[in-house]
């Protein structure tokens, strides 16, 4: 496997998209302060440009090194990070607007994921959390799910078995606000309700 990790991670260095394990379902990660490489995701996933990708990256540490978090939002990330949530925060100069779709906010994920984590480490960079489909069909939990077009748009794909399939909660912590509702959405609303 770490062979396949350290060839998935230059891949993302090189500008090139992967797929990837994480604890909720298959990521499709490149180089996301590169923002031909952002596009490249855009464009292979159908995705609309009004619809921000989040910023994956292997701690909370290398997180504040992209974006700005406030002191309620680090105490946020330090309580729930590694885990299966995307946590929007303040984005730094460096992460390209296509990103964030023109917004000065990002969506932040560390998974919780032996891979995930190892291919962060390996690509050096932040790397795109967004899912491996097709923007309007389902998540992928196994690679034989990938589609065909996806599996031939990506310069490696990174096969860590099933993934458990449920989608990562998104909050907007400053505003106490659940955007989606996924994994641990519990936990985090009364985390919100104790830290008024």
């Amino acid at each position: 496997m770490t062979d396949v990790v350290e060839r998935a991670g230059a891949a993302i260095r090189d500008g090139e998209p992967v797929v990837y394990p994480t604890e909720t379902v298959y990521g499709m990660g490149a180089n996301a302060v590169d923002a031909e490489a952002v596009e490249r995701v855009f464009e292979i996933k159908g995705r609309g440009r009004d619809k921000p990708v989040s910023l994956g990256v292997p701690d909370v540490a290398t997180a504040t090194e992209y974006t700005k978090p406030t002191a309620r939002e680090r105490a946020f990330m330090h309580e729930f990070l590694p885990g299966p949530v995307t946590i929007v925060v303040e984005r730094r100069e460096m992460v390209p607007d296509i990103l964030t779709a023109g917004s000065e906010r990002v969506g932040v994920r560390v998974p919780d994921h032996e891979t995930a984590l190892a291919l962060y480490e390996a690509a050096g960079v932040p790397v795109t959390a967004t899912s491996a489909n097709r923007s309007g069909t389902g998540s992928v939990r196994r690679v034989g799910e990938l589609s065909a077009g996806i599996r031939e748009s990506v310069a490696a794909v990174v096969d860590g078995g099933e993934t458990p399939g449920a989608e990562s909660t998104v909050v907007d912590v400053e505003a106490g606000t659940i955007h989606r509702r996924g994994a641990r959405a519990d936990e985090i609303e009364a985390w919100l309700d104790a830290h008024e």
